[in-house]
């Protein structure tokens, strides 16, 4: 699979075949036909796996230790990092293909779900707004800091994600330092 992501990634998507990425795997075309129907059905599978490595990372942000806040922004600034990496990983042939379909929409209940969780225990320790419920400040979310996988460099990151915690109210309450974007920036 990672073979099949990386010459997707210096070829395009639609020029790849399975004789190309069996000859590249150093395994052969009925080995990989037994596995897979087609090109396709490789990169939605790796693509699969990727993406619950980062639910997992934002899930262990999300219910580490700390307070509310910093788990909340822990959690905004990994998801920023994540959006921040993925634009620069894959063409946008890639991306079409693999960000469709009904896995895609399980991920981006999960993703809310997650979101909701903390925003709600931020909401009820008075560390975000009010006025809005925690649903309503997760979809702002999750439309927001896409917008980091435009950004230059984490530096840019940082300030959508302090735009964000503005946007949910978190100015001025309390340590909103969170060590999630740091972290991200490490393993990657």
């Amino acid at each position: 699979m990672d073979v099949a992501w990386r010459l997707a990634e210096e070829r395009g998507p639609l020029s790849l075949t399975m004789s190309e990425i069996a000859q590249a795997a150093a395994i052969g075309r009925a080995t990989l036909y037994k596995y897979f129907a087609d090109v396709e059905s490789i990169l939605v599978a790796c693509h699969a796996q990727h993406v619950e490595r980062h639910l997992d990372e934002l899930q262990r942000l999300a219910s580490g230790p700390g307070t509310s806040a910093s788990r909340l922004v822990d959690l905004v600034q990994g998801y920023a990092m994540i959006c921040f990496h993925r634009q620069r990983h894959g063409s946008t042939q890639l991306t079409a293909l693999v960000h469709r379909g009904p896995e895609i929409v399980d991920v981006e209940r999960r993703l809310h779900e997650l979101f909701v969780a903390v925003l709600d225990e931020a909401r009820a320790g008075g560390v975000t707004r009010y006025d809005m419920r925690a649903g309503e400040m997760a979809h702002f979310c999750l439309h927001a800091l896409p917008a980091a996988g435009q950004a230059n460099d984490a530096d840019q990151v940082s300030r959508l994600v302090r735009v964000v915690l503005d946007g949910l109210g978190c100015a001025g309450k309390g340590p909103l330092g969170g060590s999630g974007a740091a972290a991200h920036r490490r393993r990657h």
